[in-house]
């Protein structure tokens, strides 16, 4: 579906609650969306209802490129709960255009997360916060840790820290506060 400033919160926004809302930011004199734009609607059209693809004419929409920080395009948001939670810019593969889509549709980061660490066994502290998805206690508890952690711990405590920013959106305020802290601690 083309999609205007005037439509985007009602076609994007809110129907991101429902399933990943895909947007193909472009432009009809840029060959490079012209390259992409077959393979990103076969995909899309493979995963039936799972997901919506949303096409953005930048010309015709500077507003809502400039919002969404459009520097380059083919620049390709995935929508999902009213927020970016995965981008890519420039032409990808029909393979690489199936794993973005795929990624939608699949478990999140965090349910990933969790499953991983119930498997293992590691950090058996954070299993509660992260199954009521309180990622602050989370992300308290793993920064307190990773302090006086030895490296190779270090290194495994920032993976997990990094894996919860992807589930919250590199946007949100507690990913953006604890990315700093993590930082300070680190270095």
């Amino acid at each position: 579906m083309d999609v205007r400033e005037e439509t985007f919160e009602t076609d994007v926004i809110a129907a991101s609650a429902e399933r990943p809302v895909v947007v193909d930011f472009w432009a009809d004199w840029c060959g490079p969306c012209h390259a992409l734009a077959p393979a990103l609607e076969q995909a899309v059209a493979e995963r039936a209802d799972a997901i919506a693809l949303a096409k953005v004419d930048v010309d015709a929409n500077p507003g809502l490129a400039q919002r969404f920080d459009i520097r380059g395009i083919p620049a390709v948001k995935a929508f999902k709960d009213g927020r970016v939670v995965s981008e890519f810019t420039g032409v990808r593969s029909p393979q690489a255009v199936a794993d973005f889509l795929d990624e939608l549709t699949g478990p999140s980061p965090g349910v990933r997360l969790l499953a991983e660490l119930e498997e293992s066994g590691e950090f058996p502290e954070i299993l509660g916060p992260l199954a009521e998805r309180d990622y602050e206690r989370a992300l308290e508890w793993l920064l307190g840790e990773v302090q006086s952690a030895e490296p190779d711990r270090r290194d495994r405590i920032r993976g997990v820290m990094v894996a919860l920013f992807q589930e919250l959106g590199q946007d949100d305020p507690l990913s953006e506060r604890f990315r700093r802290r993590l930082a300070t601690a680190l270095y």
